[in-house]
């Protein structure tokens, strides 16, 4: 009998682990996944983010405090964007990604945006992910023009909805 509550016990330990992320409320690792629309081509929400990620390289715009500073493009064509935020205070590093699909008649962009802590054991951020993706949307102007909305939740995105991005 011992075998087979002990097999047993291995079968479920990979559900338990899977599981996880569902009874914990989110992500096991600081992350943030954002999904926008636009109502502008996707060549306009290119432009728009990488001149933005160019205007924050250096530290000047956090002398004051907050966390708009610091991002290194790393890369970018029309449809991918990669790029690095640094914390101004303790240096660690974030990922980001934005993925741009335009609609069928082009006249609309779709954007998955990811962020993700380069620390391994970094589990929760205080929505500083969460921040790192939208302070570019927001400083890009992004977030005003027409058909723009934005879609995440505490599952895809760690403490999202504790974000303070006037902090972050």
């Amino acid at each position: 009998m011992r075998g087979l509550s002990h097999g047993f016990g291995l079968l479920l330990l990979p559900l338990m682990l899977a599981a996880f992320p569902y009874i914990a409320g989110g992500p096991l690792h600081a992350q943030c996944k954002v999904e926008w629309t636009f109502g502008i081509p996707c060549m306009n929400v290119y432009l728009e983010l990488v001149t933005q990620i160019k205007k924050w390289t250096n530290a000047d715009n956090c002398v004051n405090g907050g966390e708009k500073c610091l991002y290194t493009l790393k890369s970018a064509n029309k449809h991918f964007i990669v790029a690095q935020h640094t914390t101004p205070v303790h240096k660690y590093v974030d990922d980001l990604t934005f993925k741009l699909s335009s609609s069928f008649d082009k006249a609309a962009c779709y954007v998955s945006g990811f962020s993700v802590s380069e620390v391994w054991y970094a589990v929760f951020d205080y929505g500083t992910n969460y921040c790192n993706l939208h302070n570019l949307i927001e400083g890009s102007g992004l977030d005003k023009v027409s058909g723009y909305s934005e879609s995440t939740n505490n599952f895809n995105c760690t403490q999202y909805s504790t974000a303070n991005c006037t902090i972050y």
